[in-house]
């Protein structure tokens, strides 16, 4: 059983500015709504920081026909947890949760997954595994062999800074499972009529071939579209062939929407551009449904995996894609498309980028842009692999079902929700294993593998210890300060409607507590009493409220310290 983190920024594509998580987001919830093993208790559990988010999850859960009842849980509810086992946590940034999870006892793991990894937040995510109570049953997966490779780079260097500095010997870290991104492929599907029908809204006749570009349009954060223009300008010039680009995403603003116009009718003048919202279903739709060729030349340091490839061989489309990142996974090169090699500068000619980036002298989206205007594609193999597809549909067809069969085979959510569930039981495996064995240990006077302290945030009666004159322990002698518990507990009533004290609630202890530490208090007058005392009579598991329930009374003049 797993409960899902849900945030509707991480599950939801109505976003006006659409990133790429947000539609990953959005895929991999339906995938599990679709594809899940239902719990015996047919119940889907949700862990929500706003219990707004409750309502927009259980209409995501019956949009996609599952009746499943729901199991809300909060941050005041965080121990229901333990009931689910596993918490997917939809990003890298697990530290927060696992800090949670250390007052409960770590009963339960923690997934996160991998997105965005280049951003300054992502890369803190990533680092602070390393120091953050995480376990060997949690994991992050990571959604392509080359996001892998990233973080482990990122980690082992914040390891070998903290021997250098701390000397640190000890490393906990989450496991890495690699397991990529999914799609319904059944979404991609379109008739002969859909096509023909879409074709029609862009004008492009039989003999008209249409080459289509999905993802946000942004030249210095996702894809450099001019070796695509200068490549495209080439392979009609060569074949003849009428080509439309269809370019479906959005723009940022005017000024990148302008740059990309310009640069389209300066280096690929013979091309036809038509820009269709990728935002707008319909549009993307359109997109899908009338092209011939898919084409994503990803240059940039933020992409991780990569989902419109594996769209774009759900939709039986060849690919022409850069190697670069997950596309090296997902696209196999002469099989379902071409995947044209890039360059980049060899380690260690960017640090001043990096270190730029960190004083904020530069914005991220400079970071990106800068960093992305360093890798280059081979535009002899590029301009080729348009020509060949451009003049052979038989080509294009064999590329195209050769990755429908992969992406049905590999990538539908019907194959890989099943490798997140094996995930998970794994991951209860480990750490039930590991519960076992730190019982065994305990009879030999062994710590813990891991305090269940958060160093930032301790509990304020011990960071705060020398603040006052002293601290009440089981020793320490109290008495009433009336003359019986009753006048006591009259003048308690009246201070408990007051606003400036009722405010505080949450700490009180209950009504029968009080009545018990108040009436314990008399039968010891007119002799003060041990704290310990006036506690004996509650239950073991409420002794350490009362005992700090004492101060209270104290503080509101019911009880008196020497």
């Amino acid at each position: 059983m797993v409960a899902i983190f849900y945030h509707p920024d991480a599950f939801q594509t109505k976003n006006r500015k659409l990133m790429g998580r947000n539609a990953a987001g959005e895929s991999f919830l339906k995938g599990f709504f679709k594809h899940s093993t239902p719990t015996e208790d047919k119940s889907i559990s949700v862990f929500a920081p706003d219990s707004n988010f409750i309502t927009d999850f259980e209409a995501s859960v019956r949009e996609c026909g599952r009746t499943d009842s729901i199991l809300p849980i909060s941050n005041e509810t965080i121990t229901k947890l333990s009931d689910a086992s596993i918490l997917y946590y939809p990003g890298p940034d697990i530290a927060q949760q696992a800090r949670y999870r250390m007052h409960h006892k770590f009963e339960w793991g923690i997934c996160g997954i991998t997105h965005t990894t280049s951003s300054a937040g992502a890369m803190d995510a990533i680092t602070s595994w390393i120091t953050c109570p995480v376990q060997p049953w949690d994991a992050v997966i990571c959604t392509s062999n080359a996001v892998k490779k990233n973080v482990e780079t990122v980690l082992q260097a914040e390891v070998d800074f903290l021997q250098e500095r701390l000397g640190i010997a000890k490393l906990i870290l989450p496991q890495l499972p690699v397991i990529p991104l999914g799609v319904d492929t059944q979404d991609f599907q379109f008739t002969a009529q859909q096509r023909s029908e879409a074709r029609q809204k862009i004008a492009a006749n039989e003999d008209t071939v249409v080459i289509l570009y999905v993802g946000r349009l942004s030249f210095h954060a996702k894809a450099h579209p001019l070796a695509m223009y200068q490549a495209l300008e080439a392979a009609t010039n060569i074949t003849g062939k009428k080509l439309i680009l269809l370019e479906c995403g959005w723009h940022a603003n005017e000024h990148i929407e302008s740059a990309y116009s310009v640069a389209a009718k300066s280096a690929g003048p013979s091309i036809t551009c038509i820009t269709l919202d990728g935002r707008n279903p319909v549009d993307r739709s359109t997109a899908w449904a009338s092209a011939d060729i898919f084409c994503s030349l990803s240059d940039n340091i933020q992409e991780t995996f990569g989902i419109v490839p594996v769209e774009a061989m759900a939709a039986g489309l060849p690919l022409v894609v850069s190697d670069w990142d997950g596309y090296k996974d997902t696209v196999r090169d002469g099989i379902d498309g071409f995947r044209i090699p890039t360059m980049a500068p060899r380690p260690g000619l960017a640090g001043d980028l990096a270190y730029r980036h960190a004083l904020n002298i530069d914005t991220y989206d400079m970071y990106c842009g800068y960093s992305s205007s360093l890798v280059a594609l081979h535009s002899q193999k590029l301009s080729k692999a348009f020509i060949e597809l451009i003049q052979s549909p038989e080509l294009r067809y064999k590329m195209g079902e050769a990755g429908k069969s992969r992406a049905i085979e590999t990538y539908d959510w019907q194959v890989i929700i099943p490798r997140y569930q094996e995930l998970w039981d794994e991951q209860t495996k480990i750490r039930l294993a590991s519960r076992e064995n730190n019982l065994g240990r305990k009879s030999n006077n062994h710590k813990p593998a891991t305090s269940s302290e958060w160093p930032a945030r301790l509990d304020p009666t011990i960071s705060f210890s020398n603040y006052p004159t002293k601290l009440l322990d089981s020793d320490t002698l109290l008495k009433l300060a009336d003359s019986t518990a009753d006048l006591a507990l009259n003048k308690l009533s009246e201070l408990i409607s007051l606003e400036l004290v009722k405010y505080a609630s949450f700490i009180f202890p209950t009504k029968g507590e009080i009545d018990i530490i108040l009436t314990t208090a008399e039968s010891f007058l007119p002799e003060p009493a041990p704290a310990s005392e006036l506690v004996r009579n509650l239950q073991t598991s409420r002794k350490p409220y009362g005992l700090r329930g004492l101060v209270w009374l104290c503080k509101l003049g019911i009880l008196e310290f020497s």
